[in-house]
């Protein structure tokens, strides 16, 4: 949950992380991909109100009543607040069928900026060679742990390419976030971890 202004952002509710029936509505909800752990359709509809908007990605339509899809590269404005929509996906990172976990164009990262700042919402995905694109951004989260995101090298590695001045891992389960501390141990980047039980 972000606040920008007075305006709610939710990115990705999980009913098995939080009580979403206790939380103030939504004013704008962005879903990555249609993987259950991050389109879970009972918390949207409790965060929703009269006037919330939800954005998806390709991978998600026809999941939500009166989403917006915004495709890789497209972007859409709200009052303030811009959402742009960005590439997420799987290189290396396959099933047993050799099928990416997380296919080009059907997932996405999401750039929201508000106030002159940019927060950077990765999705699930690897380090990709669109994050070289990313530029000046002020916040943001990275996915870490395999087989479905990035491991700590590629994260410190992504997050060489566009230097956030903030980072938050997310998606590292059990896995010890202080790797992460010590591969950018050496940049100017500030990195917060979160509990997140």
């Amino acid at each position: 949950m972000l606040e920008a202004g007075k305006q709610l952002i939710y990115v990705d509710p999980a009913s098995k992380l939080a009580d979403y029936s206790v939380l103030h509505k939504a004013d704008l909800i962005l879903i990555t991909h249609e993987h259950t752990d991050h389109l879970d359709t009972s918390a949207i509809k409790l965060l929703t109100g009269e006037s919330t908007k939800t954005i998806v990605s390709v991978g998600c339509n026809g999941f939500v009543n009166n989403a917006i899809v915004l495709k890789n590269g497209e972007s859409m404005a709200f009052g303030e607040i811009k959402i742009e929509s960005v590439p997420a996906y799987n290189i290396v990172n396959t099933g047993s069928d050799g099928v990416p976990y997380h296919p080009k164009g059907r997932g996405n990262g999401y750039i929201i900026n508000f106030g002159g700042k940019r927060i950077y919402v990765a999705g699930d995905t690897e380090y990709i060679p669109e994050m070289a694109n990313l530029k000046h951004i002020d916040v943001a989260f990275l996915p870490i742990g395999l087989p479905y995101n990035m491991t700590f090298q590629m994260a410190a590695d992504a997050a060489r390419r566009f230097m956030p001045e903030i980072l938050y891992p997310y998606h590292f389960d059990e896995k010890n976030p202080r790797v992460l501390i010590d591969l950018l141990k050496d940049t100017p980047i500030k990195i917060r971890i979160r509990k997140m039980k």
